[in-house]
C-alpha cells in the first residue's frame, strides 16, 4: 500500500522565488527551504513551477552514480520534487541550444545564467523526512 499524507490547502503556504545570475538552483532551494523551517515551521514542500536558464548543469541520471555535466546554455525545461527535513530530492530537466533534452537528480553546480523562477508549496501540516528504505537501498521519502 502507498504512503499518503494529506493536509488542507489552506494549510499550502506559497512561496515564490526568482533567482539571479550566478547562483546555484539547488543550494539557493535549500537555502529557502531552511528559511521557511526557522522561520515558519515549515516541515514539507514541493515544487509547484519552475523556469529559467543555466550556465550548465550537473544532474546524476537514473542508473548512474557519477554526475552528468551538461554544457550550456541550456534553458529549464522542468524541475520537480520534494524538500524534506533530511534534504530534498529533486529532477530536472534541460535543454540545449538545438533542443536536446537531459535529464536526472538535480546536483549542486547548476549555475543561473540569467534567471530562475521558482514557485515553492510549503507546510507546516506534513513532515517530510527521508530514512533509508532497506528494499531500495536509498533514502525514500516518509511522512510523519
Amino acid at each position: 500500500m502507498a504512503l499518503t499524507a494529506r493536509w488542507h490547502g489552506d494549510e499550502t503556504r506559497w512561496l515564490a522565488l526568482r533567482l539571479l545570475p550566478g547562483e546555484d538552483l539547488r543550494a539557493e532551494l535549500e537555502a529557502a527551504f531552511a528559511s521557511a523551517r526557522e522561520e515558519e515551521a515549515m516541515s514539507a514542500g514541493f515544487v509547484a513551477a519552475c523556469c529559467g536558464s543555466l550556465h550548465s548543469a550537473a544532474l546524476r541520471p537514473a542508473g548512474r552514480d557519477e554526475p552528468l555535466q551538461v554544457p550550456g546554455p541550456l534553458e529549464i525545461v522542468s524541475l520537480s520534487g520534494t524538500l524534506s527535513l533530511d534534504g530534498p530530492h529533486l529532477h530536472m530537466a534541460v535543454s540545449d541550444e538545438e533542443g536536446v533534452m537531459r535529464g536526472g537528480h538535480l546536483l549542486a553546480g547548476c549555475e543561473i545564467r540569467t534567471t530562475a523562477e521558482i514557485v515553492l508549496g510549503l507546510t507546516g501540516a506534513a513532515r517530510f523526512h527521508r530514512p533509508l528504505d532497506v528494499r531500495t537501498g536509498w533514502r525514500e521519502l516518509d511522512f510523519g
